[in-house]
């Protein structure tokens, strides 16, 4: 999927991700936006004592900047799938929620649909 493609405010977070990796050097970058247009980016962490998915840490953000719900979620990997348990921490706060999973470019190759 082009960038020409994608509604704005998904193409927003699939750049907020791509930065947040590129930023850090992570293996992944990761950005939500919440049901107020707001947007959180992270990146990996791993840590010896804290491990997170780059998806992980963004819906931490948001959650603890008291964000009531997600709308969508992008995650830029080189990784053929967005793991589970990043997948299932955006499902744990919004059901309704898609991912979109970007390459290193930043090009969607891939999207979830919500589940409910």
């Amino acid at each position: 999927m082009s960038a020409a493609d994608l509604d704005p405010e998904d193409l927003k977070i699939v750049t907020l991700a791509r930065s947040s990796r590129a930023r850090t050097g992570g293996v992944e970058g990761a950005a939500v936006r919440d049901t107020d247009g707001r947007t959180y980016a992270a990146a990996t962490v791993a840590l010896p004592s804290l491990q997170l998915t780059a998806l992980q840490a963004a819906v931490a953000a948001a959650v603890s900047s008291g964000a009531p719900g997600l709308e969508a979620a992008a995650v830029v990997t080189a990784a053929d799938a967005v793991d589970e348990l990043s997948v299932s921490a955006v499902r744990d706060l919004a059901p309704g929620a898609h991912i979109l999973r970007a390459d290193p470019s930043g090009a969607v190759v891939d999207t979830l649909e919500p589940t409910a």
